[in-house]
């Protein structure tokens, strides 16, 4: 850090009220050090995601733009780009011979502050003009997979498999409504989920991975593979599996013994006393989602062996069992911290199965520096932690589109947030991850991310 002697003693001072989150002025001069920090950050991944939607009005039909923006990912200092290749409708903008998958048509995105359709008439291949021209920059390139999700509903329409096709309807999730439990189908608009313990659900995903593992990608990575929420899934197919569990246990009252009909992650976090089935719940759903990434792993490595497998999981893991994944190692019990975990929790944790985690450390811009949940260095701390070497890489960052939904942090903190968090991530995971690239397009924010990655890897 460059200590001018007018700000020497007041820098310091400044460092250390960022640790107690005290603010003070002339923040270009406050950057955090840690103590002892690795020798070297240079050789570590940088991650930008490019999420589909977000971005589909400059790369749908455009090679030229896809060229433009990933010089610009480039220059400041990327070394990884992860393409969204499956959007939360579960169509796909890769070639695949899958029966019932289709190509995708067109993308709700935000234009000119208005929703809108943006269509996708060119008929090259998306990922593999990604890929070429990612190479050809010396960027690796990754695809970036929305897992359990078969279609999407908004004002501008409906796409996905589980609206073309009526008889994949048992597909989808079974959620539990205060009202009863009902098809996610049936229950108005927005991203509609698979029940990711239904064995056609998973023959399908597995064969959608396979043909995108033929191509020259350097990984692939998981994007919700994970159950829809805590109300997710209260199918009869679960229901029966979940007595299978245990020991072929008749639930008397069901779901009622699991979780309380309409039950929201806030009102269960608040609980003082489980229904009697709950955590055996928790360990079951788990355990759906361990197995589901050994088949997908499997799947990957059956096509290509040199493809990194990997996942995107947010770094809240004391409430990430609202979607039924466990992604410590084994090694880590939860049960020792958290009420809501048995013993058994541990055995379905899967960072040994990924050659690569990029955690979502999703805190707000005032929130770079810590050790705990909620704030972006402290996510990925606790993730290196959690994952106890299992899993070679762990890299995390921050959302800088959504980190201030009040809009309450000035811009010129949440540009030095972005310098700041690069170093934060680093020090103490193995690399840094921005999402989403739009974000950084919007905003014209390239150069801080460019300011960040620069002191940090020199």
């Amino acid at each position: 850090m460059k200590k001018k002697s007018l700000y020497f003693l007041k820098g310091i001072f400044c460092s250390l009220l960022i640790l107690i989150n005290i603010s003070c002025g002339d923040k270009k001069e406050i950057e955090y050090e840690f103590p002892n920090p690795p020798i070297s950050n240079k050789n570590k991944p940088r991650f930008i995601w490019i999420d589909a939607a977000a971005n589909f009005k400059d790369f749908a039909n455009s090679k030229d733009n896809i060229l433009r923006d990933l010089n610009l990912a480039k220059d400041a200092g990327f070394t990884d780009i992860v393409v969204d290749v499956r959007p939360i409708n579960g169509d796909i903008l890769y070639r695949s011979s899958v029966p019932g998958v289709q190509q995708v048509e067109w993308l709700g995105a935000w234009v000119d502050g208005i929703y809108s359709k943006v269509y996708r008439t060119a008929t090259w291949d998306y990922l593999q003009a990604f890929i070429d021209t990612g190479h050809e920059l010396g960027l690796k390139v990754h695809a970036g997979f929305n897992t359990m999700v078969g279609g999407h509903s908004s004002s501008l329409g409906k796409e996905g498999i589980l609206y073309r096709d009526p008889t994949k309807k048992a597909w989808a999730t079974a959620k539990n409504f205060k009202n009863g439990i009902a098809n996610t189908l049936d229950a108005g608009e927005g991203t509609k989920f698979f029940n990711p313990l239904h064995p056609d659900v998973q023959e399908y995903i597995f064969a959608l991975l396979k043909d995108l593992s033929k191509y020259n990608l350097d990984g692939i990575i998981l994007d919700r593979g994970r159950f829809d929420d805590i109300q997710s899934d209260f199918s009869d197919l679960t229901h029966s599996e979940f007595e299978k569990f245990l020991s072929n246990t008749k639930i008397s009252s069901y779901p009622s013994d699991i979780l309380p009909p309409g039950t929201t992650m806030n009102e269960l976090i608040s609980m003082s006393i489980y229904p009697p089935f709950f955590k055996k719940w928790l360990e079951f759903r788990a355990k759906v989602i361990h197995d589901f990434m050994v088949g997908a792993r499997q799947a990957i490595k059956s096509i290509n062996p040199s493809i990194k497998f990997g996942v995107y999981v947010g770094g809240w893991y004391s409430t990430y069992y609202e979607v039924g994944v466990n992604w410590a190692s084994i090694k880590y019990d939860p049960s020792l911290t958290y009420k809501w975990a048995t013993s058994n929790y541990k055995n379905y944790g899967y960072a040994d199965l990924m050659d690569q985690m990029l955690i979502g450390a999703y805190a707000s811009p005032l929130k770079v520096y810590g050790s705990t949940e909620w704030t972006i260095q402290g996510f990925c701390k606790l993730a290196k932690e959690k994952t106890k070497g299992d899993c070679p890489m762990v890299a995390g960052g921050p959302d800088i589109g959504n980190w201030d939904p009040n809009n309450t942090v000035s811009q010129s903190e949440k540009n030095m947030a972005i310098v700041n968090s690069v170093k934060a991530c680093m020090d103490v995971c193995d690399g840094y991850f921005l999402f989403d690239m739009i974000h950084l397009k919007i905003n014209d924010q390239w150069q801080y991310i460019k300011e960040g990655i620069t002191k940090t890897v020199k």
